[in-house]
């Protein structure tokens, strides 16, 4: 217990990841935004259009010019918000961490240590696949969603990331443990596991 101790750490010394270089996401993933947002403009649309048809008298000829006005500038919004938030939007890995930064209005910086990443996974949607992109997930302990995801990386720079990180929480020192253990198991062991 005599070698105990507990110094403070003068916060001037300590790495600034605010002057750390972001990379950005590349350009295309503007279009899946715009499309998810599309896409939920297009079912408000539907949806208004429906009671409409079903209900006419509930809505008079201003009513409706009104809602469809506030549907065009809503979609102008959007736009507009989805172009801005993308430009804040970046990524870095450095040699113990993973970076995120988003947010438009209110600004997030996530940092998660690869020493608590317990997996990585990579994730195509249906937008994102056809345009070559994809994201990333890094999973820590206790929980079943992911704690960081970067979208929107092109999917070769995905799968470098991904190669990159599960190296980084899975040591080659621990996969030859792994072949070492397997290579000493008598042969019927072995030779089942591989059927």
């Amino acid at each position: 217990m005599n070698n105990f101790s507990n110094n403070t750490i003068d916060l001037d010394t300590l790495p600034k990841f605010e002057e750390l270089h972001l990379n950005a996401l590349h350009s295309n993933y503007v279009k899946v935004l715009l499309f998810n947002f599309l896409l939920l403009v297009v079912l408000a649309i539907g949806g208004f259009t429906t009671v409409f048809f079903v209900e006419r008298e509930v809505f008079s000829t201003k009513y409706w010019l009104l809602i469809f006005s506030a549907l065009v500038l809503f979609l102008v919004a959007v736009v507009i918000i989805a172009k801005l938030s993308f430009n804040k939007k970046g990524y870095a890995f450095r040699e113990h961490d993973a970076i995120y930064k988003s947010g438009l209005i209110s600004e997030t910086t996530t940092i998660i240590p690869f020493n608590r990443v317990q997996h990585v996974a990579l994730h195509q949607g249906f937008i994102a696949r056809r345009l070559g992109l994809a994201s990333i997930e890094l999973f820590t302990a206790g929980g079943s969603s992911s704690d960081l995801e970067i979208p929107g990386l092109l999917l070769e720079e995905a799968q470098k990331i991904k190669n990159m990180v599960s190296h980084k929480i899975n040591p080659i020192d621990k996969l030859e443990e792994t072949e070492v253990i397997e290579n000493s198991l008598p042969e019927n062991l072995t030779a089942e596991s591989n059927e």
